[in-house]
């Protein structure tokens, strides 16, 4: 019984990643990770994942992990680390994903760089390598690809961006059999106070409908933060708590498709050289 499950969810993954592929590898609650991208007070080094440009603000050294069990399903958990550092020439994100499990499994590294043109203009750019592995003889592939985002303050409290995934294509293995998404997205960022923040990102893929991820963070106090929002494409919505002590943060999150259930995720985040008491 056993051996039929893992088939059945190795021949579902396997025609989704033909029909569906970037979607397939982001994470539930990739817009939850990604939130503060648009922001620069709201941000932190999970931020660049939405928009690389974003790490144009990080003014410490950073590392995160998140973790989900999609649909409450081992075979679809899915994981994401991130480091990320200032210099004096820009600052630089490392992020590694892992998504699967023994029998189908799938892998990403990626190379950030973001710094600020000015007062008004951050940029950035990221780039990919993807690796798929298939097991039953199959064996791997693997792919590369890029990324380019900007981020515009227009004020103090109203920062806009886009963000391009893969804008020249890209696909895997010798047969070219899997094509990698290409993935427009603008997003809008508003800092009402210190306390509050509202994100809005408008995401176009390619052969695929419009989506947008829309959100709102409040800090009750600096040490406790709730991030709630929702994705139209799915109608799935997000829910997030953090507690932040000194240099660590743990966010404890909920996804929530209509059809397909619960995703519960696991974020955790230590921040290097702070000045906070």
């Amino acid at each position: 019984m056993r051996k039929k499950t893992k088939l059945s969810l190795l021949l579902f993954l396997f025609f989704a990643a033909n029909t569906d592929a970037q979607t397939l590898r982001r994470p539930v609650a990739a817009a939850y990770t990604g939130f503060g991208a648009y922001s620069q007070n709201h941000m932190d080094v999970f931020s660049f994942i939405s928009n690389q440009a974003s790490l144009a603000q990080l003014k410490n050294a950073a590392a995160g992990v998140y973790a989900e069990r999609r649909f409450l399903l081992s075979e679809l958990s899915s994981y994401t680390a991130v480091i990320g550092w200032p210099t004096r020439s820009g600052n630089f994100g490392l992020r590694a994903n892992y998504y699967g499990f023994s029998d189908y499994n799938e892998t990403q590294l990626g190379l950030a760089y973001g710094r600020r043109l000015g007062k008004k203009i951050d940029a950035g750019a990221q780039f990919n390598y993807h690796g798929i592995h298939l097991s039953s003889g199959y064996g791997n592939a693997s792919a590369v690809s890029f990324e380019l985002g900007a981020v515009m303050h227009i004020s103090e409290r109203l920062h806009a961006g886009i963000q391009a995934d893969n804008p020249m294509g890209g696909k895997f293995g010798k047969n070219d059999g899997e094509k990698l998404s290409s993935v427009y997205t603008f997003g809008l960022g508003y800092e009402a106070s210190e306390k509050f923040f509202f994100s809005a990102e408008i995401v176009k893929e390619e052969n695929r409908p419009v989506n947008v991820n829309a959100g709102l963070q409040y800090k009750f106090i600096p040490q406790l933060l709730v991030r709630t929002g929702m994705s139209s494409a799915t109608s799935s919505a997000w829910l997030g708590l953090g507690l932040t002590v000194k240099s660590f943060r743990l966010d404890i999150t909920a996804g929530y498709h209509p059809q397909l259930g619960i995703t519960p995720g696991l974020l955790f985040l230590f921040e290097f050289n702070t000045n906070k008491k």
